[in-house]
């Protein structure tokens, strides 16, 4: 199969560049299945794992939202947070998963910013999932 370049990047730096046969993510409008020779595309991303396929293996990343751009043999993903599941602190994120579920419940009785901890939330989550799927 053929392939072609892929680039995660988050704030921190370059998180991931390779060569690569398919990228499968979620944008905003639905999952994208990307091969080689794909239209160009620009996409918000969801919260949630990119799959990197190359020779017959799946690497997983988690981001935390972002922007997925397609030009012509190349993907680019500036994610606002980008982890592969071997480098998860899986502790971490279950303490970060507490914390967001302690201010939901908190939310109907103080001034909590509930969209805030609704989104710490997820990303805890799919930090998790995709520290278990390594």
């Amino acid at each position: 199969m053929k392939t072609f370049k892929v680039s995660v990047v988050s704030p921190d730096g370059p998180v991931y560049d390779s060569e690569v046969e398919m990228v499968i993510a979620r944008a905003k409008s639905g999952e994208l299945g990307i091969l080689a020779n794909h239209i160009p595309l620009v996409a918000p991303l969801e919260i949630s794992a990119i799959r990197l396929k190359k020779d017959g293996k799946e690497e997983l990343v988690a981001v935390s939202g972002g922007l997925l751009e397609v030009r012509h043999d190349q993907v680019t993903i500036l994610a606002q947070a980008a982890e592969f599941a071997t480098d998860i602190d899986v502790e971490r994120a279950l303490k970060a998963k507490e914390r967001a579920e302690q201010r939901l419940q908190k939310a109907q009785q103080e001034h909590i910013d509930f969209r805030r901890a609704e989104m710490a939330l997820q990303r805890a989550i799919n930090r998790l999932t995709v520290a278990n799927k390594k």
